[in-house]
């Protein structure tokens, strides 16, 4: 049937790699029978894993390509190209249940690809295998419809995690950018701070100098005009002390003068 499908070169590449799976997990399930170590058939059937979960990808692909073509073909080939994906389905949850019954009797419980989990109230394999054969191939294929759509609810739940974490660390490291930045003004500004106070020191240490400097001198002259007001004054008290320079620009004392006066009756005789 599947050969006289009509298919895209795309939804035909799928649909052939998908078939090349379905070899493969058909040659691998009669390879485990002949495997008696523990070991190996546990590797084997990781291996038989990862096709049937490349399997359920490619089945996915292959629902969603034909939705994408499904206006351009006929009614008929739309119906057949379904019909081969209900197929498809069907086979690789015959595998699923083959899987599972392989995993019971070696004991290993850590492949749980299309299991809901593992716990006490598990069904067995044995008893998985016989709701499968007692299953309708609709009802097959919603299980298997529905178990892809669990997986996919998980990988989605897995990457809202795991943007919610790209998230807070974008919002940590904006943060972390700011407050370095800050703290660097900060910086900058202390060492401005620093600087203006070694100045003002500077300009303090000038302003004391200058003072000091300003008290020589008024002192030095307080002692000048004191000395020229002493001299002043013993020049006053005593003026025929030879003792006592004359202070330049000071007129010496006017001698006493006596007034020479004649009798007018001596004058006019």
């Amino acid at each position: 049937m599947a050969s006289n499908l009509q298919m895209s070169p795309e939804v035909e590449q799928i649909h052939g790699e998908i078939r090349d799976n379905f070899r493969a997990l058909a040659n691998g399930f009669q390879k485990l029978d002949k495997i008696k170590d523990a070991n190996r058939q546990t590797n084997q059937l990781e291996e038989l894993t990862d096709k049937m979960r490349d399997s359920k990808r490619l089945i996915k692909e292959f629902d969603r390509k034909i939705k994408d073509e499904e206006g351009r073909n006929p009614p008929e080939v739309n119906k057949q190209l379904n019909d081969e994906k209900q197929s498809m389905i069907k086979e690789l949850n015959s595998y699923v249940a083959l899987r599972k019954t392989y995993m019971n009797t070696i004991g290993n419980k850590k492949l749980e690809l299309f299991d809901n989990g593992a716990g006490a109230s598990e069904p067995t394999a044995d008893e998985n295998v016989r709701l499968a054969s007692e299953m309708s191939n609709q009802e097959l294929i919603n299980a298997g419809t529905k178990t892809m759509d669990e997986t996919d609810q998980a990988i989605e739940r897995s990457k809202q995690v795991v943007h919610q974490t790209i998230e807070v660390g974008t919002q940590t490291a904006a943060t972390l950018k700011g407050q370095t930045e800050q703290m660097g003004r900060i910086v900058n500004e202390l060492d401005s701070i620093q600087f203006s106070i070694k100045k003002a020191s500077q300009l303090v240490k000038e302003i004391g100098r200058q003072v000091a400097t300003d008290k020589c001198i008024m002192l030095f002259l307080f002692l000048i005009v004191c000395g020229v007001i002493a001299i002043i004054v013993v020049k006053i008290v005593n003026p025929h002390n030879k003792d006592i320079r004359d202070i330049p620009g000071l007129a010496p004392p006017v001698p006493t003068r006596r007034l020479l006066y004649a009798r007018t009756t001596d004058h006019f005789d």
